[in-house]
């Protein structure tokens, strides 16, 4: 996998069958790196680093002296290095299930929205080539085992009719599940060529991780929650989180730096960081202060923050928050303003539709035990059951954190982007939102929401109703239930869904235009011909700058006209196929 690009450098991720020395041979010069071993397994991550800006060349993988990438039959795979005049282009969604892509898996899951995507790009050398891949959470299901082959192979392991059952139960379990959720050809080919970020959600450990300090509990009282905690950490630090980083950032990660000096002091054979990183797993569930798993990205001139929404969670009865301490100041920190647009990638949606986000912060009052322990109990329950437990559910860091965009988006941390805009996944249905008259607070930015959700796991048409009516006729009930408990706060700054929701098998683009943003759903459709599915738009949403932030260019100057893409068309088409170009 194609993972940390920028102007100059480049990460390629590798996991390779035996212990080995992994070679990248790119226009002429090659990066090489020794394995690395965990629980038995080995993997690479190699340093591409000394390359020309806004370049575009093909690559090969060697390991030991064989060349064994691209696959026979596959298109080359690129590294195309950052040009810091071309306006960004990302691609973003969650939620993707490992089923087969027959009739019988499109049944259950739908066409899959990433691989069509992939075969687009495949088909198309011309077509306009994301800088990046955000993939915000539930990129491996651990607590369900969709696809056949996985099944087989936890049951040639172990009886699963004990504890965890059918759920992956250790890293080795994790190691196979991530290799089959990736290890379609055409997905493979994709991930090598385009450069991706990642962050997870709660089915990357288990469903309704940390939901609350009783979930916490009741969950550590089983008998195999340690081991499931430190193998998913463990297996997420080794397949998502390493690819996150720059190599600056690999340089200062402490366990990563092992691996480093291991091949600088010429040491024969590979390091195992088995114990190390199971420790490291272990104490940043325990501690989670201890271990930041958030990062960011700069993509052209704007700002990329993924935030973890998941690990490093307040769950204390009386300090509930989405972020920790430590987590909320160092988001504090990096909101930074001085780019074209500032990104906050979170699994789990900032803002929710109205009136879902007036039920869930209505369930966490009571849960709290605003209305005695049996209302507290109920409403626990329900939190659990059905998922009450996004940022609306933690009230005090929901606050926290829009004060921080607000500050932002008034330019008082350096000049205001045009807008800023969450990017979010989790809830199985699209939507796009706006915060309501942004200037009447002072802002100069737009704040906005986009979500992208599923990749591959469609949403129960019954659940389709109730999200439907959340999102529009039932907003004024819930607000007005809210509005009249003062244990319930009022949000500061409201905001609407002005787009969906819409429940297709999704993949968002967006991109930067001169003075706008331009996103735009694309789902798959198959024709009977699985191995060439088809791209359709969904919907589309331009996105104009707030007024007082319109782009003049980098150097003051206005963008050429001829920079700007063809008129965007708002609204469902239906009419066939669409280019990603």
């Amino acid at each position: 996998m194609l993972r940390y690009v920028d102007a100059t450098s480049a990460t390629v991720w590798v996991r390779t069958a035996q212990a080995c020395t992994v070679t990248v041979e790119r226009a002429g010069r090659t990066w090489s790196a020794r394995t690395f071993g965990v629980h038995g397994s080995h993997y690479a991550l190699v340093v591409c680093d000394g390359m020309e800006p806004a370049t575009d060349e093909t690559y090969e993988v060697r390991l030991d002296d064989e060349t064994v990438w691209p696959l026979e039959g596959e298109p080359p795979s690129r590294i195309r290095t950052l040009d810091p005049g071309r306006l960004p282009y990302l691609a973003f969604g969650s939620c993707r299930t490992t089923g087969t892509h027959d009739d019988a898996g499109n049944r259950v899951h739908g066409v899959d929205a990433l691989r069509s995507l992939a075969v687009a790009l495949r088909e198309d050398p011309e077509a306009g080539w994301p800088d990046l891949l955000l993939l915000l959470g539930d990129q491996v299901y651990a607590d369900t085992t969709p696809n056949p082959d996985l099944d087989e192979f936890l049951r040639a392991r172990r009886d699963v009719s004990e504890p965890p059952w059918e759920e992956i139960k250790d890293y080795v379990e994790y190691d196979e599940l991530y290799r089959l959720t990736w290890g379609d050809p055409v997905i493979r080919w994709a991930m090598s060529t385009v450069p991706s970020a990642m962050i997870f959600d709660d089915h990357d450990i288990r469903d309704d991780w940390n939901t609350s300090y009783s979930w916490r509990r009741d969950i550590r009282a089983t008998t195999w929650w340690q081991e499931r905690i430190v193998s998913g950490l463990a297996a997420y630090w080794v397949n998502q989180h390493l690819g996150n980083l720059s190599p600056a950032g690999l340089a200062q990660e402490p366990l990563f730096r092992r691996v480093l000096e291991h091949e600088a002091e010429g040491r024969d054979g590979e390091v195992d960081l088995t114990a190390d990183l199971d420790a490291l797993a272990a104490r940043a569930d325990a501690e989670p202060e201890t271990y930041r798993w958030s990062y960011t990205r700069e993509v052209g001139d704007c700002l990329l923050v993924v935030v973890d929404s998941r690990a490093a969670r307040d769950l204390q009865p009386d300090e509930r928050s989405m972020l920790d301490r430590a987590e909320a100041q160092w988001l504090d920190d990096t909101l930074r303003g001085g780019y074209r647009h500032v990104f906050v990638g979170t699994s789990l949606p900032f803002l929710l539709p109205p009136g879902l986000h007036d039920f869930e912060a209505m369930d966490e009052a009571v849960a709290q035990g605003a209305f005695g322990r049996r209302a507290a109990r109920l409403a626990e329950s329900m939190r659990r059951s059905i998922d009450l437990e996004h940022w609306a559910a933690f009230n005090h860091g929901f606050d926290e954190v829009f004060e921080m965009v607000m500050d932002l988006a008034r330019g008082h941390r350096d000049e205001a982007p045009q807008t800023v805009t969450f990017l979010s996944g989790d809830v199985h249905n699209s939507y796009f939102a706006e915060v309501t008259d942004e200037e009447q607070y002072g802002a100069r930015s737009r704040i906005t929401q986009a979500v992208c959700s599923p990749i591959r796991n469609p949403m129960p048409r019954g659940v389709r109703v109730a999200v439907s009516m959340l999102a529009k006729s039932l907003v004024r009930p819930m607000r007005f239930l809210a509005a009249r408990s003062e244990r319930v706060p009022d949000p500061r700054y409201p905001w609407t869904v002005t787009q969906g929701p819409w429940f297709d098998n999704n993949v968002a683009l967006c991109r930067v235009l001169p003075d706008a943003l331009e996103l735009t759903w694309v789902t798959g459709v198959d024709d009977g011909d699985h191995d060439h599915p088809r791209l359709r738009r969904v919907w589309q949403v331009e996105v104009p700058a707030a007024r007082g932030t319109e782009d003049t260019g980098s150097d003051g100057r206005p963008t050429p006209q001829d920079e700007l893409p063809e008129p965007a068309h708002s609204g469902p088409d239906r009419r066939g196929a669409h280019s990603v170009a």
